[in-house]
C-alpha cells in the first residue's frame, strides 16, 4: 500500500481514538477519561494513516518540557497515541508515522523526543533507548516498619477532596520538576490526568483519596491512593494502592509513608511508579519484604545530537569526541565534539578522531543520567576508541539522582 500520513482533522477524532482503543485490544475508555484525553490532544500534532476512506494508523504527540540533568526544562515532544490496525501490520505503516514524527520534530527545532512503549522492542529500531526506568513493590505492613527523620510524627495529616487540594498539590509538583531529570513540567490541562478515577477502572479499589501533609500549617506534600478491600477468614487483607506521593523534604516524605502503611484494616501498600533510588528504600525495615522490582519507563530519542547534549550539564568535566550511528536520522550521523561541565556545555561537529563509538540509541539511553555508558559497553553497545574516554564520559554522563517519569502519557 501507499502510506498516506496526514495531520489528524478535528472532525476525525472520535474514529482516531476510536482505532487506537480496538488496537490495543481494550473495553472503550470510560466517557470522563476520553473527555480528558480530548481536551489534552493537539490535534496539529496528531497524524493518521488512510486506507480506504478509514483511518488505519495513529500517531500523536504532546508538546512537554521535561527536566534534564541540571534542571532545566527543555521542549520534548512526548510520542503518544501510537497504534496500527491489525489488517495492516507490516505494511511500512508505522515507520511511515515515526518518519514523519521525527521530520516534524526537526523542522520544530526540538531537540530531543520521549515516548513511553507498550511494548519495548518497537521503538529502539527508531533510535529511542530506554532513558529511565521506575520501580514498583508491595510492602507487607504486617511485618515492616517505616521509618524516619525526628519530626515526622508530628505533620499533621489531612483527608481533602480532589478538586479542593488540586491547586496546593500542583504548586508542590511544580517545586519538585527542577529536582529531577525526566520529569514533565505539566502544562494547562494536564493537572486533570491524575485524577481521572473512573469506577470501571479501579479494579475492585474504592474511590482515589488525597491527602495533604502540613507542618505549622504549610502544605508541604501529598499522596493520591485508593483501598482495594480482602477479607477472609483471618481477617482484613486490604491493599492501599498508592498513585501518586510528593514532599518537599524527607520529614514529610517520611510521614505520607507512615501514614499510607498504617491505615485500618490493610497489610500491604502498593505502589506502581516510583524512582529506583526513591528514598522509601531508606524507610523500610525489611526491604526483602516489600517485593521490589522495575521495568522500562521514559524512552529518549535524541533528534539534534548537538543540540540535545549543550542543553544539559555534566557532573565532572568532560571532553570528548563521539561516533555516532544513526541510519533513521543521519542528519545525527558522524563525529560530534562534546565538552562541558557542571555549568554548562556545549556540542559541535568535529573532523578529529573519535574516542567513543556507539548508536544514538545508546546516547538518548545515558541523555538523563540513569543507565550508564559503561554498563552499555559492557553488553558491546559502546566501544571505547581512545583509552579513559570511556570512564570520563559515563562519570560524567551520571547524575546524582535517578531520572523518573512521574505518570504515563
Amino acid at each position: 500500500m501507499t502510506t498516506d500520513v496526514r495531520v489528524l482533522e478535528p472532525g476525525q477524532w472520535d474514529e482516531f481514538y476510536g482505532r487506537l482503543e480496538r488496537a490495543f485490544g481494550g473495553p472503550p475508555d470510560a466517557p470522563e477519561e476520553r473527555a480528558v484525553w480530548r481536551q489534552l490532544t493537539e490535534i496539529e500534532r496528531s497524524l493518521v494513516v488512510m486506507d480506504d476512506g478509514g483511518i488505519v494508523g495513529t500517531a500523536g504527540a504532546f508538546s512537554f518540557r521535561v527536566t534534564v540533568p541540571g534542571g532545566t526544562a527543555v521542549d520534548a515532544p512526548g510520542v503518544t497515541m501510537v497504534s496500527v490496525q491489525p489488517t495492516h501490520r507490516r505494511r511500512g505503516v508505522l515507520t511511515a508515522m515515526m518518519r514523519r514524527q521525527l521530520d516534524d520534530f526537526r523542522a520544530a527545532g526540538e531537540p530531543f523526543a520521549v515516548l513511553t512503549a507498550s511494548e519495548p522492542v518497537i521503538y529502539g529500531r527508531f533510535g529511542y533507548g530506554i532513558g529511565s526506568r521506575q520501580l514498583y513493590g508491595t510492602i507487607d505492613t504486617t511485618r515492616v516498619t517505616i521509618g524516619g527523620p525526628a519530626g515526622a510524627d508530628a505533620v499533621r495529616m489531612r483527608l481533602v477532596p480532589q478538586e479542593d487540594a488540586l491547586d496546593v498539590c500542583e504548586r508542590i509538583y511544580a517545586r519538585t520538576v527542577p529536582t529531577r531529570p525526566g520529569m514533565l513540567a505539566r502544562q494547562p490541562g494536564w493537572e486533570l490526568r491524575p485524577l481521572l478515577d473512573p469506577p470501571s477502572g479501579r479494579d475492585g479499589a474504592g474511590e482515589l483519596l488525597c491527602v495533604v501533609a502540613e507542618v505549622d500549617g504549610e502544605v508541604r506534600g501529598y499522596a493520591r491512593y485508593s483501598v482495594k478491600p480482602s477479607w477472609s477468614m483471618a481477617g482484613s487483607d486490604s491493599t492501599v494502592k498508592v498513585r501518586d506521593l510528593e514532599a518537599l523534604d524527607p520529614v514529610v516524605q517520611a510521614a505520607l509513608w507512615r501514614y499510607l502503611a498504617a491505615i485500618d484494616l490493610t497489610s500491604k501498600v502498593a505502589f506502581w511508579n516510583r524512582p529506583v533510588d526513591d528514598p522509601l528504600l531508606h524507610l523500610v525495615s525489611d526491604v526483602r519484604r516489600c517485593e521490589l522490582g522495575f521495568r522500562d519507563s521514559l524512552h529518549v530519542r535524541l533528534v539534534d545530537v548537538g543540540a540535545a547534549l549543550a542543553a544539559r550539564t555534566y557532573a565532572a568535566p568532560v571532553d570528548v569526541v563521539f561516533d555516532v550511528e544513526d541510519a533513521f536520522c543521519p542528519w545525527n550521523a558522524g563525529t560530534w565534539r562534546l565538552t562541558g561541565d557542571a555549568k554548562g556545555a556545549s556540542c559541535e561537529r568535529t573532523t578529529d578522531p573519535a574516542d567513543l563509538a556507539l548508536s544514538v540509541r545508546e546516547l538518548g539511553a545515558a541523555y538523563l543520567g540513569g543507565p550508564t555508558l559503561r554498563s552499555m559497553a559492557g553488553a558491546g553497545l559502546v566501544a571505547e576508541l581512545r583509552p579513559g574516554a570511556l570512564t570520563e564520559a559515563s562519570t560524567a554522563f551520571r547524575g546524582d539522582v535517578e531520572p523518573w517519569l512521574p505518570h504515563g502519557f
